[in-house]
């Protein structure tokens, strides 16, 4: 389960470590965490272990990888407040613009300013709240996919 404690200020190889630790399939695709902010993380993935037949990226790679990057930046600003909560995805879009042909990267952002104020202010009353991320697929500079994934946070108790 993806609710024990880490530190509240998560760095790139902190992030990475608990990707790989409790995500597996995050390390089968050697996803690599590049850069963690307050309001964006990005996180890369190279072509060998994610390649199809046609030797370009697989398209659930690069919507899992799209996943990991909004999911990783929610896990990390739950993390910077004082609620013990449980991250799920309930839905997402993927739209596939361009073919892939090696290390991409996929950066994830809130949309809305006002949005994330309001799902913790959701969250700490009601115990559940949900948020829009986006997520950009990038490949030598130009924008190859994104990925709309609306996640549902549930409020613990602290273990």
């Amino acid at each position: 389960m993806l609710t024990e404690h880490v530190e509240k200020n998560l760095n790139e190889q902190a992030v990475q470590k608990y990707l790989h630790d409790h995500i597996p399939l995050s390390k089968a695709m050697q996803v690599e965490v590049l850069s963690v902010k307050p309001d964006e993380v990005v996180l890369s993935a190279p072509l060998a272990p994610n390649i199809n037949h046609k030797e370009t990226v697989f398209g659930g790679s690069a919507s899992a990888v799209a996943i990991l990057a909004a999911w990783s930046l929610l896990h990390t600003k739950l993390k910077s407040t004082a609620i013990n909560s449980q991250l799920v995805i309930q839905s997402n879009t993927m739209n596939y613009l361009l073919p892939i042909n090696g290390t991409f990267t996929a950066r994830s952002f809130i949309e809305g300013a006002a949005d994330w104020s309001r799902f913790v202010r959701t969250l700490q009353r009601k115990g559940r709240a949900r948020i829009a991320v986006t997520a950009v697929l990038e490949y030598e500079g130009q924008q190859v996919g994104r990925l709309t994934g609306e996640f549902v946070a549930f409020a613990t108790e602290a273990h």
